[in-house]
Order: C-alpha cells, then sequence, then structure tokens
C-alpha cells in the first residue's frame, strides 16, 4: 500500500477485523417493527439481509458475486460496514450486463420473506428496556446515542465521549451515554433537552423507536450529530438523512485521506459561531455530499475552502460542513467534524460542539424554532 498512513493501516485493519463472513447476525431477540421486517429483497437494500440469508447468497453466488465481495464488506457479525452498503454501490455489480442485473434483480424479489427471513433482519435492532440511569431535574441534559452497526471507528467514539463528559462537566449538564436504543422512547426522552448522536453509523431504531425521536425533535427537543452520524454509503430511514441530518455522504478522499483544510466560517454573527473568528485550519477526513445540504434551506455555518486541499472528483464547489435546522419546532445542528480522534482535543472544534449542543438544549442564544423556521427572540 503505497503512501499510506500508520491511520489508514489502522482503519484497513479494523475493516479487516470486522469481516467475518458467514457468521451470523450478533445476539438480540428478533423484534417485530424492525423497519425493513417484510420488505422484499433488492440491490438497494442493506447488503447484510442478502449474505445472511442462504437462498439470497445462493443467487449472488450464481451471479458470480458473492466470491467478488471483498472481506471488509463481508461480514455479517456486528459491526460490519454490510450493514451500510448496498449490492448497487458495488462495481461488480455495475459492470454486469443489464440482461444480468435484471434477472439477478428478479430473483432477489422472488424470495419469500417468511419468518425465519424476518427474524434474521430483524435480530440486529434492540427493543428492551431502557437505561436505569436518570438525570437529576433542574439542570439542561444530553443523552448522548453511541449504537453502532456499522462503521466503528472506536477511537473517535472514545475520544469524543471523553470530550463530551469534561463538556457536560464544564457546563453544568446533566449527561446519561448509553448504546442502548431502549432510551429512544418518549417516557425516557422526556428527562432531556437534546439527543446527541456519537458517529451512529447503521440503522438502529425500531419503526417505534424512529417515531419517538421524530416525535421528541418535532415538538420541540434537540439533536445533534457528527462525522459518522452522517457518514454511511447506505442509509434507509429518509426522514432521518433528508430532514433531521439534511446529508447523505458521498465520500470523503483517500489519496491522502487525511487533510489539511481551511474553515470558512459562513455567518460570523450567529451565536452558534462565538469564539471561532473567522475561521481556522484543521487536518481531518473531509466529507462531501451528495446535495449541498444549503439547498435543503439548512442555516449554513462553516464550509470549507476546497482551494485549500484536494476533494478531487468529491468536489463540491460549495461546500458547507456545519449547519443548524429548525425541524417542527426543534433544533438540528450537524457537523463533518469527527473522525480523527485529536480533533476532539481541537479547541475550536470543542468550542463548536459546545455551542452546537447547547443552542440543540435550548439556549437563550440563537434562533427559537417554530414550525420548521427560525424566529428571533
Amino acid at each position: 500500500m503505497s503512501r499510506a498512513t500508520p491511520r489508514r493501516l489502522r482503519d484497513l485493519a479494523v475493516f479487516i477485523g470486522l469481516a467475518t463472513a458467514a457468521m451470523p447476525v450478533a445476539a438480540h431477540a428478533a423484534v417485530p417493527d424492525c423497519p425493513l421486517a417484510t420488505t422484499p429483497y433488492s440491490i438497494d437494500g442493506p447488503l447484510i439481509d442478502l449474505l445472511i440469508d442462504p437462498r439470497a447468497r445462493q443467487v449472488l453466488d450464481e451471479a458470480g458475486l458473492l466470491a467478488k465481495i471483498p472481506p471488509f464488506l463481508s461480514g455479517t457479525t456486528l459491526p460490519t460496514f454490510s450493514a451500510i452498503v448496498s449490492l448497487d454501490g458495488l462495481g461488480d455489480y455495475k459492470a454486469m450486463p443489464v440482461a444480468a442485473q435484471a434477472d439477478l434483480r428478479a430473483k432477489l424479489a422472488a424470495i419469500p420473506i417468511d419468518a425465519a427471513a424476518t427474524a434474521r433482519r430483524c435480530a440486529r435492532y434492540v427493543d428492551g428496556p431502557p437505561p436505569a440511569e436518570r438525570v437529576k431535574p433542574g439542570r439542561p441534559a444530553i443523552l448522548v446515542f453511541d449504537r453502532i452497526i456499522g462503521f466503528k471507528d472506536t477511537p473517535s467514539v472514545n475520544a469524543a465521549t471523553e470530550a463530551l463528559r469534561a463538556m457536560a462537566a464544564r457546563k453544568g449538564w446533566e449527561a446519561v451515554f448509553t448504546d442502548n436504543p431502549g432510551a429512544i422512547t418518549p417516557a425516557y426522552l422526556k428527562q432531556f433537552g437534546a439527543v446527541v448522536w456519537n458517529n451512529v453509523s447503521g440503522d438502529v431504531l425500531t419503526v417505534r423507536q424512529r417515531q419517538a425521536l421524530r416525535d421528541f425533535v418535532e415538538k420541540g427537543g434537540g439533536f445533534v450529530g457528527f462525522h459518522g452520524a452522517a457518514g454511511d454509503p447506505r442509509n434507509i430511514w429518509d426522514w432521518y438523512s433528508d430532514v433531521l441530518v439534511s446529508a447523505r455522504f458521498a465520500g470523503h478522499p483517500m489519496d491522502p485521506q487525511f487533510q489539511t483544510a481551511t474553515i470558512r466560517v459562513e455567518d460570523p454573527n450567529s451565536p452558534l459561531m462565538r469564539g471561532l473568528g473567522t475561521g481556522w485550519a484543521l487536518n481531518e477526513e473531509w466529507y462531501s455530499f451528495t446535495a449541498n445540504p444549503r439547498d435543503k434551506g439548512v442555516h449554513v455555518l462553516l464550509a470549507l475552502d476546497e482551494a485549500s486541499y484536494k476533494p478531487g472528483k468529491l468536489a463540491m464547489g460549495d461546500h458547507p460542513i456545519a449547519w443548524s435546522r429548525c425541524v417542527g419546532n426543534g433544533r438540528s445542528f450537524y457537523s463533518a467534524i469527527g473522525h480523527r480522534p485529536e480533533n476532539y482535543a481541537d479547541a475550536k472544534n470543542v468550542t463548536l460542539l459546545e455551542n452546537g449542543i447547547g443552542w440543540a438544549l435550548g439556549a437563550k442564544a440563537g434562533p427559537v424554532c417554530r414550525g420548521g423556521r427560525e424566529v428571533s427572540r
């Protein structure tokens, strides 16, 4: 691997370590309301669903695709990349003749989704009791959630956790840290002003849990996501990608993966930009998105100067990397910064997260959200 950095080598080792093809999906009782419980198999669904069903694997094998799926994409033990990619995104599928593609799609769609298939598919979801931990009333409170079934970069997640613990202590916020989706219920969420998605990857909520999060935000709660929370190549929850986070991942440079770029403050008058000046330079894994979030009506706070690094084919021109959005009466904040653990100790990135979480909690600084629009106080 020419020009590989130590970090890239470690990332590759993580991928390969996750890739244990033909192993069963991890160890939870199937839940009755997982999002794809009875959906027919297709080329644009999670690849893992095809890999865990012997009938679908046979279809892939007969098409000559099964042996061509690289190891880091063929694992079925969570967390695994196969939970966040789909067959139609793989080069070997795209290279098939059109007639062969159509035949493959028809054969997959014809596989009956029986009770066993539903049980296998739903086993990666968790629908149990919420955490025992409760917050003390009277202080702002955040729920930090890090259930990850797709790509898990443990050093990044751990660094973010420590930064958020220190931030909560410094700001006097109550905080609960959990990877238990049982926390995403109306009753448990009532304790919190905002939920924070710590590099969450993969579809991790049941239908009822999805609705609980949506209701929480739209009725006045806050949401904060960073980096991997919008970093999945395939996301099956449209409201999450297109409304709550407002971005779908297109990719990031790989040669080199980590580059120093200039971050430009777009709205220096926003309270969310307090302490950030006109911008700063940072070494990071820079995401690009399939469409410009600005076109969805978000309030762009930070953008990249693409002339300061090499985005290659992933150049967006106008390149937002942090923004806020009103979702119903609630507040959503997203930042693409956060792959490198070191950046959770970067003073300006910490300030950015602190400002964003404070606004999501309903701090007096910043606009109020009413009916999906920012309203001045």
